[in-house]
């Protein structure tokens, strides 16, 4: 369960960020924001040095009309025309430019993230080096259960490299040594790092082709940020790297330009930010026979028939519970036939929808067994 406490207040102030585009969703008690557009032309209008962890997850550029095996069966690696490869130069030459913009927006000891296969990391990596980052680490990151190599003619490609690098030489980056020490049983974490790929669990809200589990980021988040500290997604994807940051108390900014990927973003990073718990405190329900005399023979042949179905509905009700927009909780619960009624009512109340960040719709049903 997250605690209670407040995220740190992330250095930017109205005026600083006044030039960003409106974003698709924010949060501001926790410091979320999601922009829709070119993560480029939204990168040009983030503050300077503002970001203390960029995690950039990249095209690869794999597109290409070949297949793979997935779950037993052939597919095929396409993944959307944003991943179709330009050519070596093109390719090589978008890296650069978006490093650079991730390089301004990061803080002087800010650091940097970016996974890739082979198709894609030599090229990041030469670009940093152009770029005069201060190369960290470079991780092998090994997917116990990779699909098998079809054609039967290479290794099973069963890894992803992820470079770490600081803004510049001059940086002292941020990293939390003990803290991984621990977690690595007391031992010194080495480089090669053993990561499921994203469970049953965290595709409940749909599946993306390049989505990254929340145990890589989550490492990644806690071993080089603090709490409060301000995260970056340039390609943000399914949205695992502000899950990972929302659960670990930091800000985070995220850009994405397909419509299908932000809007599998939005439902997951909105399942983390509300959590419902209903319960049941008294049900009492009459079932003693009126005090006159009847005619008890129908009522037996009623009983029989209703026999017939195995449950009866004996209750039912739609309520919408109104959520704060400054304090998480309900200030507004009403019983309606719909959204349209229950927002009249609500605003008869003499609230306002500047006042709401959530509308929860509950549906209760009671059955006789």
């Amino acid at each position: 369960m997250r605690k209670s406490a407040q995220l740190n207040p992330v250095p930017l102030d109205s005026n600083a960020d006044s030039h960003l585009p409106a974003p698709v969703f924010h949060d501001p008690k926790h410091h979320i924001k999601i922009f829709q557009g070119d993560c480029l032309e939204i990168l040009a209008k983030i503050p300077e040095a503002c970001v203390d962890l960029i995690f950039a997850d990249p095209p690869y550029f794999l597109s290409n009309n070949g297949i793979t095996c997935h779950a037993g069966r052939m597919v095929s690696v396409n993944k959307g025309d944003w991943d179709r490869s330009r050519g070596a130069d093109a390719n090589h030459e978008f890296n650069r430019a978006w490093l650079a913009a991730c390089q301004r927006v990061l803080k002087p000891n800010g650091t940097i993230w970016v996974s890739g296969t082979s198709h894609v990391i030599h090229s990041v990596g030469f670009a940093m080096q152009q770029l005069d980052f201060k190369l960290l680490n470079d991780i092998s990151w090994i997917k116990p259960n990779p699909p098998p190599n079809l054609s039967c003619r290479y290794f099973t490609h069963a890894t992803e490299t992820i470079i770490w690098a600081a803004k510049n030489k001059k940086s002292r980056h941020a990293f939390n040594y003990k803290l991984m020490k621990e977690t690595n049983h007391g031992k010194q974490m080495k480089s090669v790092w053993e990561v499921l790929p994203p469970g049953r669990e965290e595709k409940l809200f749909g599946k993306h082709p390049a989505q990254k589990p929340v145990a890589l980021l989550e490492r990644i988040i806690l071993a080089s940020s603090n709490e409060g500290d301000l995260v970056l997604d340039p390609f943000m994807g399914s949205g695992t790297t502000l899950v990972s940051a929302l659960r670990l108390r930091r800000g985070a900014y995220g850009c994405e330009f397909e419509f299908q990927s932000l809007n599998l973003s939005l439902r997951r990073i909105c399942s983390e930010l509300v959590q419902v718990e209903i319960s049941v405190s008294s049900l009492q329900i009459s079932v003693d026979l009126v005090s006159r005399s009847m005619d008890r023979s129908r009522c037996t042949q009623d009983r029989a028939a209703r026999m017939s179905s195995q449950f009866q509905l004996v209750h039912k009700e739609l309520r919408f519970h109104f959520i704060g927009g400054t304090k998480r909780e309900v200030i507004f619960s009403v019983l309606a036939e719909s959204l349209d009624e229950a927002r009249q009512k609500f605003l008869a109340s003499g609230l306002s929808d500047s006042n709401l960040f959530f509308i929860v719709k509950t549906q209760t049903e009671i059955y006789l067994v």
